[in-house]
């Protein structure tokens, strides 16, 4: 889940003591870029078409981001596997936070149209493993792959705007990439779940984005414009100066944070030596990504991909966990709410989608709002305090849920935490360029992408490994009486046709409910937990006011 930054940063008043950040900008900072746009040398209708094909991929990311919530149930049925099914939701995420730092530092090398084009066709790849899945492990290929190819598309559409608009004209052009892929996310679980209630399966949530591709295709191909941003130099040496050994140890780092919560306690005990392997493999590679990043080994301080410098800053401290938290609510919530109402009102997978409509229209509402108005008042601290208060609250009713909860206090309940969730989710994009240095820019969209990204790929990973832990114990013990198998267990937590949902009398299927709200009721700690670390961090904020520039109301 990523839209762009819906602000142009232009000066921080240097209301700080801390020199490491920016202390206000230069005169060359202050000067506005007046050469003409390069998509002046394009024609009308072909630049139309153009921004249609960018705007496109948009809502193929959002989509993407959010389409699992609702079909993890029909995936199960299909392709069974319980203990990998936490997968589906994680692959993509964790896709794009693998790789985007790589291939920002990529675009900002090389010929855009290629990478994007690549992107494009690794997208589409991956969709059409994830259609044609005959296995979970197929799935879960498919997802990663995809993860690449979304973060890639998105990079590529924020680059091309970025080279051929002005920059008057670039927060307009940004801003409709965010509602873009807010229209993607919204669509998401109804999509899904569409698919997943018709005769056209599940399946057809992961071909549709085959079908638009090839409408498209000829845009890209043909009209997308060309262009290099280091046209002088050898296609040898930009390959040298990429930091590879960071870009290997990134990917392994989260890949093997991902695939240990997925696994441990599930798969396999916490003490069998396959956790303790997969962690201590974790461990090291976590411990070598740091070294190596913060000694710069086989790489240069310039090159290096991940932005260590933030670290020692506190704004950027800050706005990373503000914008993780966001994103981790909002994630937990979509992906458990539509589960939530599968098991306690009956609903069929695209009602439960339409039931999230509300909360995920209200969330990206109010994440354009905050993006308009932070310009409008300058100071960004304020807005960080009801974000975690609303969450806060919501977290805190949603944990306490039953299934005689009313469906209306539930609504309730999730717009607590949309309101909350939407109000901080992008505020960072706009803020971490104020706050950073002249050149780095791009890197500190780099370090919120990764807050953003990486946490819902940590939210999905820890949420999934405490739903599967937790839900089999407390089915076990609510029917301790009977006589059932842990395959049966396993299949009711999920949401299947089970036999103890589909065939057993009406108090096994009270038990068994009860216990299974219990679990889902238990995952929103994680949201009563970001939104803490959310008013702490307003609390230690800097009173200061930005002045920011944006071309769109």
């Amino acid at each position: 889940m990523d839209p762009p930054k819906q602000a142009v940063p232009v000066i921080s008043d240097g209301n700080t003591t801390d020199d490491t950040e920016r202390q206000g900008p230069s005169e060359n900072e202050k000067a506005v870029d007046t050469s003409p746009p390069l998509n002046q040398s394009i024609s009308s209708w072909k630049w139309y078409s153009i921004c249609v094909g960018l705007y496109l991929t948009a809502v193929l990311y959002g989509l993407d981001t959010s389409i699992a919530a609702d079909v993890q149930g029909p995936v199960l049925e299909s392709l069974g596997e319980i203990e990998k099914l936490s997968w589906v939701g994680i692959g993509f995420p964790m896709g794009s936070v693998a790789t985007i730092l790589l291939l920002g530092s990529l675009y900002g090398s090389f010929e855009i149209k290629w990478l994007y084009l690549a992107s494009i066709i690794l997208f589409e790849v991956g969709s059409a493993v994830c259609g044609a899945a005959p296995s979970m492990n197929a799935m879960i290929v498919g997802r990663v792959v995809a993860g690449v190819g979304g973060a890639g598309m998105y990079l590529g559409c924020l680059h091309y705007i970025a080279v051929f608009t002005s920059l008057k004209e670039r927060a307009l052009y940004n801003a409709l990439v965010g509602l873009c892929w807010g229209t993607g996310c919204i669509l998401g679980p109804v999509v899904g779940g569409a698919f997943a209630s018709s005769g056209a399966t599940w399946r057809w949530s992961f071909y549709i984005n085959l079908v638009l591709a090839a409408v498209t295709a000829p845009v890209y191909i043909l009209w997308f414009p060309r262009h290099n941003p280091q046209p002088t130099t050898p296609a040898r040496e930009k390959l040298a100066a990429v930091d590879w050994v960071g870009a290997v140890l990134n990917a392994a780092t989260f890949t093997l944070f991902m695939v240990v919560l997925a696994y441990a306690g599930t798969a396999w005990d916490w003490s069998s030596g396959g956790s303790i392997g997969l962690w201590v493999a974790f461990g090291f590679s976590l411990v070598s990504y740091a070294v190596q990043q913060a000694f710069c080994i086989f790489t240069t301080e310039q090159n290096r991909l991940f932005p260590v410098q933030f670290l020692k800053r506190r704004t950027m401290l800050l706005l990373y966990f503000t914008t993780a938290s966001a994103s981790a609510s909002l994630f937990v919530t979509v992906y458990y709410v539509p589960l939530f109402f599968q098991f306690t009102e009956n609903d069929s997978a695209i009602k439960a989608a339409v039931r999230l409509l509300p909360f995920i229209t209200l969330n990206v509402s109010f994440t354009m709002v905050s993006g308009a108005l932070l310009p409008v008042f300058g100071y960004y601290m304020p807005w960080y305090l009801p974000s975690g208060a609303l969450m806060l609250i919501g977290g805190a009713l949603m944990f306490v849920v039953k299934p005689t909860t009313s469906v209306g206090a539930i609504y309730g309940y999730e717009i607590l935490i949309a309101v909350g969730s939407g109000l901080a989710a992008q505020l960072a994009y706009a803020i971490a360029p104020a706050k950073a240095k002249a050149n780095e820019t791009s890197a500190a969209i780099g370090f919120i992408n990764v807050a953003q990204l990486g946490s819902i790929a940590i939210a999905l990973a820890i949420s999934g490994s405490i739903y599967q832990n937790l839900g089999l114990r407390y089915l076990r013990d609510a029917l301790r009486e009977f006589d059932y198998s842990q395959a049966d267990l396993k299949s009711a937590l999920a949401g299947a046709k089970s036999v103890i949902l589909t065939h057993s009398d009406a108090h096994v299927r009270e038990l068994a409910i009860g216990a299974i709200v219990k679990t889902i009721s238990s995952l929103y700690g994680l949201v009563i937990a970001a939104a803490a670390l959310t008013l702490v961090s307003a609390v230690l904020m800097r009173r200061e006011r930005l002045q920011l520039e944006v071309a769109a109301g």
